[in-house]
């Protein structure tokens, strides 16, 4: 088994509009481990965000609560916060993310095996 270590995902809200739900990464025909995720605030005001996890049986609708690894988190003015979380993720999976705001973006970071 083959391990790439990369960046699994980068979305802006100002791509995807702010609180309009949007998917950072899937796990198409790999398996993965999402290592940490970063939020970054671009504004002078505050925000919040949302991650959430879905497994493949799950993927053909919206995050639900059971979904949520946070929910309506409050990030700071011109702040990043990076949360290390080792997110195993099964081939067609996804994360799905938004933002109160267009101001702010995502990042995920780890590994994929194949």
């Amino acid at each position: 088994m083959a391990t790439a270590y990369k960046i699994l995902g980068q979305v802006a809200t100002a791509t995807l509009g702010a609180t309009t739900e949007g998917t950072l990464y899937t796990s198409t025909s790999v398996e993965a481990v999402v290592s940490s995720i970063t939020i970054c605030n671009q504004a002078a005001s505050s925000a919040s965000y949302r991650i959430a996890v879905q497994p493949v049986a799950d993927v053909g609708s919206g995050a639900t609560s059971k979904h949520y690894v946070t929910y309506d988190a409050t990030i700071a003015p011109n702040d990043t916060i990076a949360l290390t979380l080792g997110i195993t993720m099964a081939a067609g999976s996804r994360i799905r993310v938004y933002g109160s705001s267009a101001t702010l973006s995502f990042a995920a970071f780890g590994s994929e095996i194949s």
